[in-house]
């Protein structure tokens, strides 16, 4: 086995021990060779450490840990500069205001033992500005700044407002000084996961050229299809044999499961090539399984909290949410649009552009995204026993697995009994969101198409010998010419049509949703 760098950062480690390593150094100097100051937005866990770790070896001049590298066939000059590296991962920002300081303080107190320490210089912005003036003044060169993780601070303060204004406040007087530092900078870059609009800091800091969505950077970050195949082609024959799978379908699998990231704004993004997620194609690799690596690292809980407190209409996340070009990166903290949050992060990513409308549709990328997001969600939307968490979705498809109907259908009863009954939002929306959590989340072991379009059932669930088609009526009564309205339905719609070519038996439900009373009412199933 090679060595695979899961959870490695640092461009000289996975260098100097012998990791395999994906070539990104192209990147690396045309972002050099083009511009001074950039951002690039990426979610977590997508590479954007490692690619600042790779532009700091190549500004402190280590020419010797990029032989074999295309960039060794492009740089000439191997210049060293004075390189400030500030990283904002390792500490917690939402007790107080010390999470910061602190974070700040361990990042400058190694430069200035480096470059020295003016004793009037009493905050960071005060700091950092000594740091770039003594550092030109000594080397008569320009100073390099990288900042990982700049908004990790203010993603961790969403829910307290006026904490996050004094991280703000603070944040904005530190990076202000890249602006007024210009005439002694070679180059600045910050990475974060999301790019927070018409806010202080990035309105002063309009000097930066965001190149999140730029087509030419799209593959900056992340492993393309080329790249996965073409680099770690001995892991993935071992993942299949260890699978007993072939090539093609552990292949297969893995583009399912990690793939799906478009990063390219406009006309490009439609036909822009789909990233993998590194973080789980490594941990695949490495384990030799397939799991949802990459969702277990964690999720923002503001981010679930708040789908649930602006009653979301989660269906949206599936059939995809249509959205003005212009504000996919508008993320504005405290605002009730959390659309371009979750393109940012990496819950949605671009399915589709109409040039004529300059509209986005976003969806999820990939089945790691979908199942352990709506995972995530399913337990503040239905609160169940500490022993039926995570098992009670493998529940409902035993049960039809088994061709036990009734046991579904008083399963899904007793689970929706669990809900408290003082809702404050849209009672018949929250109960679709229920149907379609559960139902969703039923994909993970069988076919669950939930209906995208006129002419298909509420739901159909393939198992091995059965297809189940599934409609519901939501109505303030419960009676039995509700449930044949429903089987009629099946039947005049034409809902069975797409699976009587087959040899799966057709099994009809038709169910009513009491909204008066909160509860799965009556139901029958019917075979042709």
């Amino acid at each position: 086995m090679r060595k695979l760098p899961v959870g490695i950062q640092d461009f000289e480690s996975i260098r100097t021990e012998n990791y395999v390593y994906v070539d990104k150094t192209a990147w690396v100097y045309k972002m050099v060779s083009e511009g001074k100051p950039y951002f690039l937005g990426r979610p977590r866990r997508f590479g954007k450490s490692l690619f600042l770790s790779t532009l700091k070896a190549y500004f402190e001049g280590k020419k010797e840990l990029f032989g074999g590298l295309k960039i060794a066939e492009l740089e000439k000059d191997w210049i060293s500069y004075p390189v400030f590296h500030f990283d904002f991962n390792a500490e917690r920002y939402d007790a107080d205001i010390s999470g910061l300081m602190s974070a700040m303080g361990s990042n400058l107190r190694p430069m200035e033992n480096i470059w020295g320490k003016d004793a009037a210089d009493d905050t960071p912005a005060a700091r950092l500005k000594g740091l770039i003036s003594r550092a030109y003044e000594k080397t008569g060169k320009k100073a390099v700044v990288l900042v990982d993780e700049y908004d990790k601070p203010l993603l961790e303060t969403t829910d307290n407002e006026s904490l996050q204004n004094e991280i703000r406040k603070i944040l904005k007087s530190f990076y202000g000084v890249l602006k007024t530092a210009d005439a002694m900078l070679r180059f600045v870059f910050l990475t974060g996961v999301t790019k927070f609009s018409k806010v202080s800091i990035f309105s002063d800091l309009n000097q930066l050229r965001d190149i999140s969505m730029a087509s030419a950077y799209a593959g900056v970050c992340g492993i393309s299809a080329a790249e996965l195949t073409g680099n770690f082609k001995p892991e993935l024959e071992a993942l299949a044999r260890a699978r007993g799978m072939s090539y093609e379908q552990a292949l297969g699998e893995m583009q399912k499961r990690y793939n799906g990231y478009h990063f390219a704004k406009g006309p490009w993004s439609r036909d822009s090539e789909g990233m993998f997620n590194p973080f789980g194609v490594l941990n695949t690799l490495v384990n030799q399984d397939f799991a949802y690596y990459w969702f277990k690292t964690g999720t923002p809980t503001f981010l679930v909290t708040s789908l649930k407190r602006i009653d979301f209409d989660l269906c949206q996340l599936s059939e995809g949410i249509t959205i003005p070009a212009d504000s996919i990166d508008d993320y504005r903290a405290g605002g009730d649009n959390l659309t371009p949050l979750l393109y940012q992060s990496g819950y949605l990513t671009i399915k589709d552009y109409d040039p004529q409308l300059n509209e986005y549709t976003l969806a999820f990328p990939n089945e790691e995204v979908e199942y352990g997001f709506l995972n995530e969600l399913l337990p503040l939307y239905a609160p169940q026993p500490p022993d039926e968490q995570g098992f009670f979705v493998s529940k409902f498809f035993k049960d039809l697995r088994d061709g036990d109907v009734d046991a579904f259908m008083n399963r899904l009863k007793a689970f929706i009994a669990n809900i408290p009954y003082d809702l404050k939002y849209d009672a018949e929306k929250y109960y679709q969101n229920i149907f379609y959590l559960v139902f969703t989340l039923l994909g993970q072991f069988t076919q669950a198409e939930l209906r995208s379009a006129r002419g298909r059932a509420d739901l159909a669930v393939t198992t091995k010998d059965t297809v189940y088609l599934f409609e519901f009526k939501l109505a303030d009564r419960d009676s039995d010419d509700l449930v044949e309205a429903a089987l009629k339905q099946i039947d005049e719609k034409g809902y069975l049509v797409p699976y009587t070519a087959g040899e799966k038996k057709p099994v009809k439900i038709g169910a009513v949703f009491n909204t008066l009373s909160r509860t799965l009412g009556k139901w029958r199933a019917a075979r042709d």
